[in-house]
């Protein structure tokens, strides 16, 4: 990365005028109607353990599942869901058992043992797929590849109702492609109707809820920005939402470059992050690359009606199961939040965002709250963010209220206390490795 004459920051031909300098517009670019979010599928080695350590640490439920009791012999499959967040984790079963079976039985048509155990092998627990949901999820593929995508999987329709396809996204994550015949049936409580034929309602797990309700953002890492960037862009329409270079959320010793994808809605946000080089220490990014063995989604902002009964249920669980957090930032930080946030916060508040560690920041519009989860699994890799945005609420034109997306930014003035604690955490590791 280099910077010109105008000092913006230049990633092989992609160039980031950073924060302030960025002017946000939205030229509803869309080369196919994007609605939402769908689901994320994570990919292990093991699906039971891991979706139930997820649903006891997170708070979402086991409501549907897909496997050997549902006469599912390639894969098993549970879905986690909390309001309109889903989560799905699959693993594969013994080759020997799928290779045997005459016909397809797999709930997902497009997992692949081999595929998956690769996956894995590479990543660990690691996000495979991010689906949106389409007006039409073939249309949306023919699209998409007549525009630059790689395409993994061609449109496949399920029980003459649901079609599903994928292309790739970055590394071996794809984006999933996912459309209804007939979209009335996405609030039928049968899961084989609102989100896939082959899963069946699961009612035998805790009936949990921190209060989670959406996928907000969907973060990942690449080597390189621009060529990223102007892939997804190609083929989506996707247009800039956000951007930040180093100089923005860079700390003394590392950085990054960062930009924000959005759909005409703005309610399907993809950031994507490279590492700056040449810096004191190696950027964490370029840490994550490492240990991912190559780009991958980093983290999931999931928003909270009220983080702080969401982190109050997460942090008491944090030991047992559920999941730890990054170091809290130092007593100074919450000494300075009454000014820069005391009039949308009550000191109360304040004083709860100081016990469970909350991060607080604004921008022109409204204000966020946040959180990071320490990585899911045994790599320094993917991890969670809780957030709460706070303002930002409109009419459409139903009169119906909803919050604009990505109301209070993405936590820059937050950023050099996250990269600090991460810094200081990937140092304990280095430490140890030293001294082996």
């Amino acid at each position: 990365m280099a910077t010109d004459n105008a000092g913006e920051a230049v990633t092989d031909g992609l160039k980031l005028v950073g924060f302030n300098n960025f002017v946000r517009t939205n030229p509803k670019s869309d080369r196919f109607n994007v609605k939402r979010f769908h689901h994320v599928e994570f990919w292990s080695t093991d699906a039971t353990n891991v979706a139930r350590r997820f649903s006891w640490g997170l708070g979402m439920p086991i409501v549907a599942k897909s496997d050997l009791s549902t006469g599912n012999y390639i894969h098993a499959s549970y879905l986690l869901r909390s309001g309109n967040l889903n989560f799905v984790f699959s693993a594969p079963y013994s080759t020997t058992i799928s290779d045997s079976t005459a016909t397809t039985t797999a709930a997902i048509p497009t997992f692949d043992a081999a595929t998956c155990n690769s996956f894995t092998a590479s990543h660990g627990i690691a996000v495979r797929a991010v689906a949106v949901e389409v007006d039409d999820a073939e249309a949306a593929f023919n699209t998409s590849v007549e525009h630059g995508a790689k395409p993994v999987s061609k449109p496949i329709l399920l029980d003459n109702r649901v079609t599903l396809s994928e292309i790739n996204l970055y590394g071996d994550v794809v984006l999933r492609y996912i459309s209804y015949a007939n979209p009335i049936h996405v609030s039928d409580p049968n899961p084989s109707n609102w989100f896939l034929p082959g899963f069946e309602a699961e009612t035998s797990y805790p009936d949990l809820d921190y209060g989670i309700r959406n996928l907000d953002h969907a973060v990942g890492n690449v080597p390189d920005l621009s060529a990223a960037v102007n892939y997804v862009k190609s083929f989506t329409g996707f247009h800039e939402f956000a951007e930040f270079t180093a100089d923005d959320i860079g700390t003394s010793e590392s950085g990054l470059n960062s930009l924000v994808l959005a759909n005409n809605t703005e309610t399907v946000l993809l950031p994507m992050n490279e590492p700056v080089y040449g810096t004191k220490r190696k950027s964490q990014i370029q840490t994550y690359l490492e240990h991912n063995e190559g780009a991958g989604l980093q983290h999931l902002a999931l928003t909270s009606e009220d983080i702080f009964k969401t982190l109050k249920e997460m942090r008491k669980r944090s030991y047992i199961g559920g999941f730890e957090f990054m170091p809290s930032p130092p007593p100074t930080y919450y000494a300075n939040l009454k000014n820069r946030a005391g009039d949308v916060l009550s000191d109360e508040q304040i004083k709860e965002c100081e016990k469970l560690g909350i991060l607080v920041d604004r921008d022109d519009q409204g204000t966020l709250l946040q959180i990071f989860t320490k990585p899911l699994g045994d790599r320094p890799t993917v991890f969670i963010e809780i957030i709460q945005r706070v303002g930002c609420l409109l009419k459409d034109e139903e009169g119906k209220v909803y919050q604009k997306g990505g109301c209070g930014g993405f936590g820059k003035g937050n950023f050099s206390e996250l990269f600090k604690s991460i810094e200081e955490y990937e140092k304990t590791l280095e430490a140890k490795r030293v001294a082996a």
